[in-house]
């Protein structure tokens, strides 16, 4: 009663292809014997690989500070939640 019910897949036909002709591979002779040198990359000049490397280490950076501040409100939050219930048990 509480078995969820599938629909029937439909079971899929195959269809048979007779192989195809071998393919009639053409050579062709190059236009022109020279070499062709191949287009230049843009280059990065130091100054934005530098640029790049600064930004990169400042986001490290600053990942590892914010982990730190967290990490030391959350110890004194708990050291300030410990010492309210120590000094609430003494003077009881």
């Amino acid at each position: 009663m509480f078995r969820p019910k599938y629909p029937e897949a439909p079971t899929p036909t195959i269809v048979q292809t007779p192989p195809a002709a071998p393919a009639v591979q053409h050579s062709q002779a190059p236009a022109c014997a020279c070499q062709h040198a191949p287009a230049a990359a843009p280059w990065l000049g130091p100054s934005a690989r530098t640029v790049g490397v600064v930004l990169a280490v400042g986001v490290v950076v600053t990942a590892l500070l914010a982990a730190v501040v967290v990490t030391a409100i959350s110890v004194a939050v708990a050291a300030v939640v410990m010492r309210s219930l120590l000094t609430s048990q003494r003077h009881r």
